[in-house]
């Protein structure tokens, strides 16, 4: 049995039914260099997976270029931005394709909408991403999202109607969205609003109105590790989902996963290395509780600590996205 493909909502684009989320190469994980992360992502390529996420914030653009000009066959690429305006979207849409030294980018997402009101707030953006599409650019475009809310807006504004969630806003070219990657694991871990069965209802409904989807956060950063077997039942039974995203570090780990998205045996050592594996989210000495880290946590798994002004995790609510450490001015915080 080969590596399983489905296709992407409506796109025309064939993805593999595991995407390599590239998240963990990047300094605030794995901190690899582009050519060893490279390396891992050619390894990934060469024995089936034809997808990667990326993302502005990740600085991962570098090991993926760095992985195309070793490969014959380019893989599906997927990466996001914050852009609100149109000058921002420019911005970040031409640094992702001189960075990873592409013409055209299969899909392009605004990062992290939580809410109707962001969608609102980032439309001017979304407008400037249609147009590249419409260029040819972009094959596909939308969002990324660790809440219900913006999965059943894109819905509403697919199926050309709205509701109390966009209020008296306009849908406009939110009708044309592609594709959705949304936070979605068996406990719901990462969520900002609702349950893991709100999600699975609203993504459903969003692939019955013929979006796209492609899930993150199966293992929801690592907590579900001894619970790995569960936790990869619930995600390989979301049909509504073409493929899901997992960070992976070494190529024994693309190995057990390509396995498991497979159906195929997977080395005992391997699985049994991979959920004895603990990570966490340091904190490191010279922090200077400037807070700033705090509002970038969706999770809301960072606070001040009153005994010393530093900041303090959460570890029940953390997932381990690392996102906090790109907020942080003094290289303070790091998923290890």
């Amino acid at each position: 049995m080969s590596l399983p493909r489905r296709l992407l909502g409506q796109t025309g684009i064939e993805v593999s039914r595991l995407c390599y989320g590239s998240l963990t190469l990047g300094p605030a994980q794995a901190n690899l260099t582009p050519e060893r992360g490279g390396e891992l992502l050619a390894h990934a390529f060469a024995r089936g997976v034809n997808f990667v996420d990326t993302a502005e914030l990740y600085e991962t653009y570098p090991h993926i270029r760095a992985a195309l000009r070793t490969v014959a066959t380019p893989p599906i690429v997927a990466s996001k931005c914050y852009a609100y305006d149109r000058e921002t979207a420019r911005r970040s849409f031409d640094q992702a394709r001189l960075a990873m030294d592409l013409d055209v980018i299969d899909l392009f997402l605004l990062h992290e909408q939580e809410s109707t009101l962001t969608l609102d707030g980032h439309r001017e953006a979304f407008a400037y991403f249609h147009e590249q599409k419409e260029k040819g650019l972009i094959r596909a475009i939308g969002i990324s999202t660790h809440a219900v809310e913006p999965v059943q807006a894109l819905t509403q504004a697919r199926q050309g109607h709205a509701d109390a969630l966009w209020r008296d806003l306009d849908i406009g070219l939110y009708r044309e969205a592609d594709v959705i990657h949304p936070l979605l694991n068996w406990r719901g871990l990462g969520l900002i609003d609702g349950t893991a069965e709100e999600m699975v209802l609203a993504t459903r409904a969003a692939a019955d109105a013929g979006l796209g989807l492609y899930g993150m956060k199966m293992l929801g950063g690592g907590h579900f590790l001894h619970e790995f077997d569960t936790a990869l039942a619930f995600a390989l039974a979301q049909d509504q989902m073409a493929a899901y995203a997992v960070g992976m570090q070494s190529e024994a780990e693309i190995d057990m996963n390509i396995a498991l998205f497979s159906g195929l045996a997977v080395d005992p050592g391997d699985l049994a290395a991979t959920r004895s594996r603990s990570r966490r989210l340091v904190v490191s000495d010279w922090c200077t509780g400037c807070g700033a880290c705090i509002d970038h946590c969706a999770a809301k798994a960072l606070s001040l600590s009153e005994a010393d002004g530093k900041v303090k995790v959460d570890p029940d609510r953390c997932v381990l996205c690392g996102y906090c450490a790109y907020a942080c001015r003094d290289f303070v915080l790091k998923v290890v």
